[in-house]
């Protein structure tokens, strides 16, 4: 049996700004000092129990930092994002549907510590919505995907066209059509079509802009501006202009390892 080609993909350690690289830091409160430390150090930390993890597998695997990353994925059996769902989403903008991903949360939010530092700074971390595993059950989860008892989702992506150029990259969560700056009022018009039949009448706008979301990008952005939550699983698109919501069917999948508690 050949051995799989994994590609380890991970969020930077230079996300973590608390300190400049002689030491000094633009932070003055030494609580928000500290606790950014320690994030990076627990995302160190997660990043090489990952690495020890794959390096006792039969796998073939190389490590890759997000922000390197400039081609499509290719010729890899499975992709393992440590971070959160932005390290995922990164890489969903690089890879078609016959590569699965599998997320690993590497500092989840701890909702006691949130409480306890409520009145002085925001102490949430990652929420890693997609991201199936933890380092707590990355190697279960990981021997359940290699030996094939997890079986990956579809979710649904949206493809663009700018000038009817079809675009390289698939939106998991979300496009925002707006002007560049954010208090200039977006003028644009649209309409849905459906199976290449024209499925609505011309819709004449002058908004802050036109957001769709995907069943996936669902509790972001759009729920923040007065959208819904929908299925995880759902085929369909939502959009949003002004205080308009609606709803369109969607196109091309992500083949993604979810947590259980989505799927129930």
């Amino acid at each position: 049996m050949a051995r799989r080609r994994l590609l380890l993909l991970l969020k930077p350690l230079d996300v973590y700004p608390a300190r400049q690289s002689n030491g000094t830091s633009r932070i003055i409160n030494p609580q928000v000092l500290s606790y950014l430390d320690d994030r990076c150090k627990v995302h160190k930390d997660a990043i090489n129990f990952c690495q020890d993890v794959l390096g006792k597998k039969l796998v073939d695997w190389e490590p890759i930092l997000r922000n390197s990353l400039s081609h499509p994925i290719r010729n890899v059996d499975l992709v393992v994002t440590v971070g959160g769902d932005g390290t995922l989403l990164q890489a969903s903008h690089f890879m078609d549907d016959s590569i699965p991903i599998l997320g690993v949360n590497s500092d989840p939010t701890q909702v006691e510590e949130v409480e306890e530092f409520s009145d002085k700074f925001d102490a949430t971390r990652s929420t890693g919505y997609l991201c199936a595993a933890t380092v707590r059950t990355f190697e279960q989860v990981l021997d359940d995907v290699l030996e094939d008892r997890a079986v990956p989702s579809r979710l649904s992506r949206i493809s663009m066209c700018v000038n009817s150029q079809l675009l390289s990259t698939y939106a998991l969560n979300d496009v925002l059509i707006a002007q560049k700056c954010p208090a200039t009022v977006s003028r644009f018009s649209f309409r849905i079509r459906r199976d290449d039949q024209l499925y609505s009448r011309m819709v004449n706008c002058r908004s802050s802009g036109l957001r769709i979301s995907t069943a996936a990008g669902s509790t972001g952005a759009m729920l923040s501006a007065g959208g819904f939550k929908m299925p995880i699983l759902s085929r369909d698109l939502q959009y949003m202009h002004g205080d308009t919501i609606g709803i369109s069917t969607g196109a091309p999948d992500l083949k993604v390892f979810l947590p259980q508690h989505l799927l129930s």
